[in-house]
C-alpha cells in the first residue's frame, strides 16, 4: 500500500519520476481527466461567451499583436472589457479568438507547457516550436469545437534566431500556417485584415504598427456587432503589446489611452479611416 504523500509532506512519486519534457504529456499520463480534450462533450450548442477580434502586424525587430475588449454570447455583449491577448513566456505571446473560457484555459495550460519544457529540458523551445505545441493543443479540443465551443487563436513572437517577429495563425483542426506582414482572427478578421492589407508597409516604425491594429480594430467594430471599438466613455481601450529582441511588453494603460484617442480623433476628420494612395 503507497503511504498517503499528503500527510507526509512528500511529493508524490510521479513528480519524481524522469519522463517527456511536455507537460501534456505528463498531465496525460497521471491525470487526462483534466485534459480539455479528455472531457465529456456537451449534448447540442451550448451558449458560452466569445472573444472576437486579434490582429498582429510585424515591423523590422518585432511583433505587435493586439485585441479588442468584446466578448458576445448571441446576440448580447457578454462583456465589455475582456482580455484577450497573453504573454505565453518572455518572447511570445497569444490573442484568443472563440469560446473564451475554453481560450483562456488553453492558454494557462501552454503557458505551463513552454514552462515545464524550459525546466525539464534547461532550454527554452524555438518559436516554431512553441507554435507546433499551440496547434496540438488546438488538435485535442476538435471534440469541443464541433460543438460550437472551438478555439482560434493567433499567435506572434520574436523568433532570436532569425532576429524577427513571426506571426502564426491556426484553423479549428489545429492547423498551421505563418502569416507574413499581418494577420487577424475572430469575427472581425475579414474587415481588420482589409484594413491592414491597404495600410500595412514592410518599413513600419514601432509606433506605425501600433496605429495600424489599433486603426484595423476601429474597423472591424465599424463593420461587426461582436468587435468592440475604443470606449472613451468608460475608459476601456484595445489591448496592444509588442514583442521585441527585448521581450514582451504590454503597453500601459496611458499609451493605449493616447493611442485610441488619437486614432479616434482623427476619424472625426476622416470617419472611414486613412485612405491608402492609389498608385
Amino acid at each position: 500500500m503507497e503511504p498517503n504523500t499528503r500527510s507526509t509532506g512528500r511529493l508524490p512519486a510521479a513528480f519524481l519520476t524522469p519522463g517527456s519534457s511536455s507537460f501534456m504529456d505528463f498531465l496525460g499520463a497521471h491525470s487526462p481527466e483534466m485534459l480539455p480534450g479528455n472531457r465529456k462533450l456537451p449534448e447540442g450548442v451550448v451558449e458560452a461567451p466569445h472573444g472576437t477580434t486579434i490582429v498582429a502586424a510585424t515591423f523590422p525587430g518585432g511583433v505587435v499583436l493586439a485585441g479588442d475588449r468584446r466578448a458576445t454570447m448571441g446576440n448580447m455583449i457578454a462583456q465589455r472589457d475582456i482580455e484577450k491577448v497573453f504573454p505565453a513566456d518572455e518572447y511570445s505571446a497569444v490573442g484568443i479568438a472563440g469560446t473564451a473560457g475554453l481560450a483562456v484555459e488553453m492558454v494557462k495550460l501552454f503557458q505551463l507547457e513552454l514552462e515545464h519544457f524550459e525546466k525539464v529540458e534547461g532550454a527554452t523551445l524555438s518559436l516554431e516550436g512553441k507554435a507546433n505545441r499551440l496547434s496540438t493543443m488546438i488538435r485535442s479540443n476538435l471534440g469541443m469545437a464541433m460543438q460550437g465551443l472551438a478555439v482560434v487563436p493567433l499567435f506572434a513572437g520574436y523568433d532570436e534566431a532569425k532576429e524577427k517577429g513571426r506571426i502564426f495563425s491556426y484553423d479549428v483542426t489545429g492547423g498551421r500556417s505563418e502569416e507574413h506582414g499581418y494577420a487577424a482572427t475572430g469575427s472581425g478578421s475579414i474587415f481588420a485584415r482589409g484594413s491592414m492589407k491597404k495600410l500595412y508597409r514592410p518599413d513600419l516604425t514601432e509606433e506605425q504598427a501600433t496605429t495600424l491594429v489599433v486603426q484595423a480594430l476601429y474597423d472591424a467594430a465599424d463593420d461587426d456587432s461582436a468587435t468592440g471599438g475604443p470606449d472613451l466613455y468608460r475608459h476601456i481601450y484595445p489591448i496592444v503589446t509588442v514583442i521585441t529582441d527585448e521581450g514582451f511588453r504590454r503597453l500601459s494603460d496611458d499609451e493605449s489611452q493616447e493611442l485610441a484617442r488619437t486614432v479616434t480623433n482623427r476619424r472625426l476628420e476622416q470617419p472611414d479611416g486613412p485612405r491608402a494612395a492609389l498608385l
